[in-house]
């Protein structure tokens, strides 16, 4: 039997797939919104697209690293965002780099992108390619030769270990398990494992400023980057490792967030923890998601910092199979690698208990939600050739906003959505991560489509999303990063005397403009 290989056209190995159980349910649900579910499209295979021929040959000092098989050019193509999905599944893969790169080392880095700023060739660097927002896509415009999809995992070592202060030199094309496979021998984690954990590395997450386990403290990758070294075209960008500094404005902020279009980060100093001995958590039921709200606003700011406070509004725990629809779920644990947690724990809930809410016999409830997050991803690929439109999109915004912008968000895509698909649908609200002044909701849009004009439609409801969390305060995007879908609103919330420092930023690192052109900075003047 074939080894099983990473879908071009979804999420996982070819071996994976919604189980006939998670499918089950699903549907159920979509037809209860008027979906017919009949399929429209198979998967897609290989050898029934038709790719152009390679605009680019690159020199025999890098053929070693080159590949122009059509597979790989496939799998280059998209990341795993919605309409990439329903463009895989209608054959169109219209923008597949010219070449792939495969380095293997940083020299092998930095001759790719001497290369490449000669040939005028577009360079975008490739993680694991769990984009959601457009931005390893090489939808390139402007005078290019061609494109090259640069794919990191060839950097995959845990390079160095110090554990005297809780570090690791790490390479930035290794990938989430690897990771912490290495590191376990050492009693040490990074404990960073967002949504795409399997198939996603830590320079992508980097590169992303990627939200994690924690639901508070340290929710974002940033906290857990001590130093960091880029290759850019005009040369290696490396950090002071550091566990603090107030020497002028970071260098690593600089990188953190910059989605490929400034320098291609090669390795990183991470900080990292002891393996956790002790955890406590549990499930509790409150009437609506306003009122758990309090609760969590309240334990955020107790200071009592536990790994996961989470809650799921009544219909979004119905729909995962964490609950009935009449009660939204808070999921909340504590772990420590130092100390027992049960005081922790007791106080979380005795605020809990103080906001009305009504703490579950156990936790089955959390741990069916658990499952339904970590399996979701493999539904779209069932759900979008059935004409299904599902998606998500996460900000964050201060509690003192946090009903009207949640009253506002849903109302404006529940209108939206009858506009665009002349049926009702629903929007569902959750909880990702919690800060002492705010919350991150994560609101997820499920909705009948119609398989020809599926595109046109999410973008029609996509763009309603947008403006209305960027006209209630909130910023555009938590932890999906910017990438080209969420372009034209990240340049309505950024200062735009930020923009203009951003500009000259990517004109000193990358001269030639090659650089993942389009994201970050699209209206940087490129080189003729």
């Amino acid at each position: 039997m074939a080894e099983a290989r990473w879908k071009f056209w979804g999420w996982g190995r070819t071996d994976e797939a919604a189980t006939a159980e998670e499918t089950g349910r699903a549907a159920a649900f979509y037809r209860g919104l008027g979906a017919g579910l009949e399929e429209r499209a198979t998967v897609p295979s290989v050898d029934e697209i038709e790719l152009a021929r390679p605009r680019l040959v690159v020199p025999a000092s890098l053929e070693g690293m080159a590949s122009s098989e059509p597979y790989d050019r496939l799998l280059h193509t998209y990341g795993k965002s919605f309409p990439e999905t329903v463009r895989s599944f209608r054959r169109d893969f219209a923008n597949a780099p010219d070449l792939v790169l495969h380095p293997e080392s940083e020299a092998e880095v930095a001759a790719a992108l001497d290369w490449a700023s000669d040939a005028r060739a577009a360079v975008i660097p490739f993680g694991g390619g769990s984009s959601v927002v457009g931005g390893v896509e090489p939808a390139i415009e402007g005078d290019f030769a061609g494109t090259v999809s640069l794919d990191l995992k060839g950097l995959d070592q845990v390079v160095e270990v110090d554990r005297t202060s809780r570090a690791a030199r790490i390479q930035g094309g290794i990938v989430g398990p690897a990771l912490e496979a290495a590191l376990k021998p050492h009693g040490l984690t990074l404990r960073h494992f967002p949504q795409s954990f399997g198939y996603s590395t830590l320079g992508g997450w980097i590169a992303t400023r990627s939200g994690g386990h924690y639901a508070t403290l340290l929710t974002h990758i940033d906290d857990m980057v001590e130093s960091l070294r880029a290759v850019t075209p005009a040369g290696v960008l490396e950090s002071r490792r550091l566990p603090g500094s107030g020497a002028g404005p970071s260098p690593d902020r600089l990188l953190l967030g910059s989605e490929g279009a400034l320098g291609v980060i090669t390795e990183a100093w991470m900080r990292l923890q002891d393996r956790p001995r002790h955890r406590a958590d549990a499930a509790v039921a409150f009437p609506e998601l306003l009122q758990a709200a309090e609760a969590i606003r309240a334990i955020s700011q107790a200071g009592l910092h536990p790994s996961n406070l989470r809650v799921l509004d009544p219909n979004e725990a119905r729909i995962n199979g964490a609950g009935d629809g009449s009660f939204a779920l808070l999921v909340l644990a504590f772990e420590s690698a130092d100390h027992p947690v049960e005081a922790w724990q007791a106080r979380a809930l005795e605020l809990v208990r103080d906001h009305g809410g009504r703490v579950l016999p156990d936790t089955s409830a959390a741990q069916a939600w658990r499952t339904a997050f970590i399996r979701m991803p493999y539904l779209r690929e069932w759900l979008v050739p059935r004409g299904v439109l599902n998606d998500t999109f996460e900000t964050a915004i201060t509690w003192d906003r946090f009903e009207a912008f949640h009253d506002l968000v849903r109302s404006r895509v529940e209108s939206a959505v009858r506009e665009a698909t002349g049926r009702d649908g629903l929007v569902t609200c959750r909880f990702t991560h919690v800060y002492p002044d705010g919350p991150a909701p994560y609101f997820t849009i499920h909705a009948v489509g119609d398989w020809p004009r599926l595109l046109e439609q999410w973008a029609e409801v996509k763009h309603a999303a947008s403006d209305a969390v960027i006209e209630g305060g909130g910023t555009i995007t938590h932890h999906h990063a910017v990438g080209r879908d969420h372009m034209p609103w990240y340049i309505r919330q950024r200062p735009e005397l930020f923009g203009s420092a951003l500009r000259a930023a990517k004109h000193a690192l990358d001269p030639a403009g090659i650089l993942n052109p389009g994201v970050l900075v699209p209206e940087a003047e490129l080189p003729a």
